[in-house]
């Protein structure tokens, strides 16, 4: 089993919160009609970055933006090699119509752009939105779908050696964004 190390802090708690303050001003300057702006957060950690994005722009905005929860286990295309029986509990929470809304569809890794296709598939399953816009906190480049961010909270370049982890109060218990490393088992 592969270890990891850490390399470096890219962020910290400061920085996600400035970040996700930006991002709330980048999707008021570039969003139409507010009347029909929805967020949705991918199941783990774009849940809590879609609450905060709503939570801003109610402060910011005095409105209140519907927000649901996506999750795509089902739509994964590497669902058989997760595990040979994986064991799945579907949370999808979307407590609105998504016909004719603009979707900011929320995760907090961009990476090949798996998750976000079956995030895609999973929420066209609910219905047409009028228009569906991807937030990423990161985008760490390595595509491999033609799938690109409208919102980017950072670009951090890695290797394919190197993973993004993000970890947020709501789930870890702890905010920071970290970049760590693969490294071999030693043989011992």
């Amino acid at each position: 089993m592969p270890l990891t190390r850490e390399k470096a802090q890219l962020m910290s708690a400061s920085e996600i919160d400035r970040t996700l303050v930006r991002l709330a001003h980048e999707i008021l300057e570039k969003t139409k009609n507010l009347d029909k702006l929805a967020f949705i957060g991918i199941r783990r950690r774009g849940v809590p970055l879609a609450q905060r994005l709503a939570k801003k722009i109610e402060s910011l905005e005095n409105r209140q933006v519907p927000t649901g929860v996506l999750d795509i286990t089902f739509y994964r295309d590497d669902l058989s090699t997760v595990d040979t029986k994986p064991v799945v509990n579907p949370t999808t929470e979307i407590p609105f119509d998504v016909a004719g809304l603009d979707i900011i569809l929320m995760d907090d890794v961009l990476y090949t752009g798996r998750t976000i296709r079956a995030a895609l598939d999973a929420l066209f399953e609910r219905g047409r939105p009028a228009r569906v816009r991807l937030l990423a906190l990161i985008d760490r480049g390595h595509r491999e779908l033609p799938i690109e961010a409208a919102f980017i909270g950072r670009n951090v370049q890695t290797t394919d050696i190197e993973i993004i982890e993000v970890k947020l109060q709501e789930i870890d218990g702890i905010e920071k964004v970290l970049l760590v490393e693969r490294t071999a088992v030693s043989e011992a």
